[in-house]
């Protein structure tokens, strides 16, 4: 019932790639969804074998160029925000690179960290603790802005990709037609919890930023989303094989 006892978590994957990537859709992510609000940002980030010659995004870009095809990039899932992250880098730099795709983000790290793949693309917070203790390379991460908590590693846009940014998102809604009324009350309340100091910390810590912000403004957001990854799976051709 639309009465905001039943609620969803969105992501990124199911309002923002998968409706436009899995036709026929089996949801409308805009028409069956009331939005709440946006809870959450993480950034992907773009990493590299220690001892692959790849010491910074425009090395990466020269080698690509120069050898189209030939560069394999992993990603934890088909479909989800790593794999696009990296069809948005291609779209944007007019690169060719190649997706391998994984089942999870474990056995991509250990085929990064053994050579069988140079480069890869993860959510931060997985990737952190080995880019710390050196076992691989941060590149560039995939946000707008640097991460707080990672600030020496740049952005994708800082290193040689304008325009370019592609964030995990995560969001509460509700199903459509629940009353405007039941919408804005737990708005207001999700927004009080993420305001709260300890939990803004316990986000932050988890390589997350809290967000808190409208239904409109919500709502907007995942319009851009799809509007976003509809541009870029047209380019690309991906398909969910």
């Amino acid at each position: 019932p639309a009465d905001g006892y039943t609620l969803v978590f969105g992501t990124i994957a199911s309002h923002g790639i998968l409706p436009v990537l899995q036709k026929p859709a089996p949801y409308d992510a805009v028409k069956d969804f009331a939005p709440v609000s946006l809870v959450a940002l993480t950034p992907n980030v773009l990493i590299a074998n220690i001892d692959a010659p790849l010491h910074s995004v425009a090395e990466l870009l020269a080698k690509a160029r120069a050898q189209p095809g030939t560069v394999n990039f992993g990603s934890t899932s088909l479909g989800g925000s790593p794999q696009m992250s990296g069809e948005l880098l291609k779209t944007l730099a007019r690169i060719d690179i190649v997706h391998v795709p994984y089942k999870g983000g474990g056995p991509m790290m250990i085929d990064l960290l053994g050579g069988q793949i140079p480069i890869a693309f993860d959510n931060l917070p997985s990737s952190l603790n080995q880019i710390r203790a050196g076992k691989i390379r941060a590149l560039a991460v995939t946000s707008a802005k640097r991460w707080p908590g990672a600030p020496d590693i740049p952005t994708l846009a800082e290193a040689g990709v304008p325009g370019y940014e592609s964030t995990a998102w995560f969001g509460l809604l509700a199903p459509a037609h629940t009353p405007p009324a039941v919408v804005a009350l737990l708005q207001r309340h999700v927004t009080a919890i993420l305001r709260l100091p300890e939990v803004e910390k316990l986000f932050f810590e988890q390589g997350a930023e809290p967000v808190g912000n409208t239904p409109v403004e919500f709502g907007k957001f995942i319009a851009g989303e799809l509007q976003k990854w509809s541009k870029v799976i047209t380019a690309t051709g991906v398909k969910l094989e």
